[in-house]
């Protein structure tokens, strides 16, 4: 079974400084049908004006990780963490114990447009840790590039839960297979352009809840960006 999640009826938050689509409940937006799928707790997508961004503030037992769709996004932590990631690059936080971090706009002229998304954790009162890693188009142009998975297998990032999240670019026409083992779950978040799965049609801020199937067939309607969160 495969529901639709439409991207216009997601939670919605304009700062003026902050643009924010929240697929599941948060901050001020509660929705009891959408509190989250399976592991996958939050799923905000966020455009930040130019030198504007989240100013320090804290976590914990949560496994926060962000993917930059255009633009850069600053990050730094009370663990001495500091860096800009950009498109192809993605960071993971396990907040663990509690951790302090900001994420501001890179740039002082263009916006920052990224996904931030929350997994819980299997386990809680971690160290706090960080990582991150490039995955650039052409590792994932026409196939699953696993980003990041519980064990860290095939240069992925490692996640404190049982989950494995894929990204792909497909070029219009192209599709990818996915089998998912019995009795897990999978969540698809349409990034850019527009694709199906399983013949039901996603675009960009689309997710597909999917349970209870075995195979999954992700075609590129048009160029097409995708994230797969294979989940148990």
């Amino acid at each position: 079974m495969i529901s639709l999640r439409p991207a216009d009826a997601r939670g919605h938050a304009n700062h003026g400084w902050l643009d924010s689509r929240h697929t599941f409940s948060f901050a001020d937006y509660f929705d009891p049908a959408y509190m989250g799928f399976g592991a996958l707790r939050v799923i905000n997508e966020d455009r930040v004006a130019p030198g504007e961004g989240f100013g320090a503030h804290g976590h914990r037992d949560m496994e926060i990780f962000s993917y930059v769709v255009e633009g850069a996004l600053a990050h730094k932590d009370s663990m001495g963490n500091g860096s800009t990631i950009r498109p192809g690059d993605i960071q993971i936080m396990s907040a663990g114990t509690g951790v302090r971090h900001s994420e501001f706009n890179g740039s002082d002229a263009e916006p920052v447009h990224f996904l931030q998304i929350w997994v819980t954790p299997d386990t809680t009162g971690l160290p706090p840790r960080y990582d991150e890693a490039r995955f650039p188009e052409e590792d994932k142009l026409n196939r699953l590039r696993l980003i990041l998975s519980k064990d860290g297998r095939e240069g992925s990032l490692r996640l404190h839960q049982d989950a494995s999240i894929y990204a792909s670019v497909l070029e219009a026409g192209a599709g990818v297979d996915h089998a998912l083992a019995p009795g897990r779950r999978a969540w698809a978040q349409g990034v850019k352009g527009a694709l199906e799965v399983n013949g039901a049609p996603a675009h960009a801020g689309d997710g597909l809840a999917i349970t209870d199937e075995t195979m999954l067939r992700i075609v590129a309607r048009e160029k097409a960006e995708v994230l797969l969160f294979d989940l148990a």
